[in-house]
């Protein structure tokens, strides 16, 4: 049997969850982001108290740890790694509300050392999912298809027509998907250079947009789906995939506030065709470092040499 979370580790998690961050839907999106299923979300009250809405998600996952408790103790790691308070430092008394969000993150980043061992348990998991990947990667069903892929994406390389390009793009992004189980939905259209589609990760529904042009997207291009985001269900989130990349206006306009979307570009879907990194995996990294740092473009490099 587990050894269950000690309780003043739960009460701590409950008291930095509530002073993190000042809006619900901040809360919410931090949540969605940091949680492999996030439907528990929905079943809350959300327009009761920020402080009644932490205590009773955390007693939820505290009395059901034998289904939450890998949850659960990412969740106390990822709070527990927060750093930045400047969304708080912004408001009205600032000081005082970024004062009192450190302060019980630091409360709770002491509990944390004291479950080292369970954390350390939960990165032999994932150190196990990487080799059970790797393992995958060598059947020869899969690597056929992500050889077939890569094959295609290459031809595209050197194709000038964007109509023609956008529907073989298309393509390849939705088989991509649907082998790494990633359920792509049938909305997925074409209209010039730009995709739109969804699909779901683990209980998340994402919102998907792909555009191939020669100059960086910009906060503007990125606009059209935060604008979208914002008629959809709070914990629906966002994935924009720029073949050519990003500028830093666009990132940095981004990354405040409700981080809703995560950036993928050329070099991380060349790594997922090349069998580099599944998919599956790369989302759940840029997923868990934008919620911890703020940073919505976690580069490749990042990823494959951390």
């Amino acid at each position: 049997m587990k050894k269950k979370v000690a309780s003043g580790a739960i009460v701590a998690l409950k008291e930095a969850l509530t002073h993190l961050y000042w809006y619900k839907s901040d809360l919410r999106s931090f949540l969605t982001s940091c949680l492999r299923d996030s439907r528990i979300l929905s079943t809350l009250d959300w327009s009761d108290y920020k402080r009644n809405i932490a205590a009773n998600l955390i007693d939820r996952m505290d009395k059901n740890q034998d289904l939450y408790q890998p949850d659960l103790l990412n969740l106390m790691a990822e709070v527990a790694c927060a750093k930045d308070f400047t969304h708080l430092e912004r408001l009205e008394d600032g000081d005082i509300k970024a004062a009192r969000a450190k302060e019980s993150v630091s409360v709770l980043r002491k509990w944390v050392t004291e479950h080292e061992s369970s954390l350390l348990e939960q990165e032999r998991i994932e150190e196990l999912r990487q080799k059970a990947h790797e393992k995958m990667m060598s059947k020869s069903a899969i690597q056929l298809k992500l050889d077939e892929l890569r094959d295609e994406y290459y031809k595209l390389l050197a194709s000038d027509n964007p109509q023609k390009r956008g529907f073989r793009l298309e393509r390849i992004i939705r088989e991509l998907f649907e082998l790494f189980d990633l359920d792509p939905k049938a909305s997925f259209r074409i209209t010039g250079e730009q995709i739109d589609g969804a699909f779901t990760q683990e209980g998340t529904d994402f919102l998907f947009e792909a555009k191939w042009q020669q100059e960086l997207v910009g906060a503007s291009g990125l606009d059209s789906l935060a604008g979208k985001l914002g008629r959809k269900l709070e914990n629906t989130l966002g994935l924009f995939l720029s073949i050519n990349g990003f500028s830093e206006d666009g990132v940095k306009a981004h990354a405040s506030g409700r981080r809703l979307i995560i950036l993928m570009d050329g070099s991380d879907l060349m790594a997922v065709l090349e069998g580099r990194i599944d998919l599956f995996q790369l989302l759940s990294r840029k997923r868990r470092h934008a919620s911890r740092t703020g940073n919505i473009y976690l580069k490749i490099h990042e990823i494959l040499t951390s």
